[in-house]
């Protein structure tokens, strides 16, 4: 008998904190500890992702055929226009 008249202790105790009053409703530790691992999260994603843009290289290959029409427009430009020699 006295193992159940612990339980029912033990459930005494617990009623007050299930108790909520909806004025004193806080995240607790539960939100910091969520909000933490989020906000870790976020900063190794944002790390990984700096690490991966340094190995980007951003020059495209020339295109044969846009130089072609630059150079035929180019000399065109160059022989039309008077007074430069």
């Amino acid at each position: 008998m006295s193992g159940s008249a612990s339980a029912g202790q033990a459930m005494i105790h617990f009623v007050p904190l299930a108790e909520v009053d909806a004025d004193k409703v806080t995240p607790g530790l539960l939100g910091f500890v969520v909000f933490a691992v989020m906000a870790a999260g976020v900063w190794a994603l944002m790390k990984s992702m700096n690490r991966h843009m340094r190995k980007v290289d951003f020059k495209e290959p020339e295109d044969p055929s846009a130089t072609e029409n630059d150079t035929a427009e180019t000399s065109t430009t160059k022989a039309g226009t008077p007074g430069r020699g």
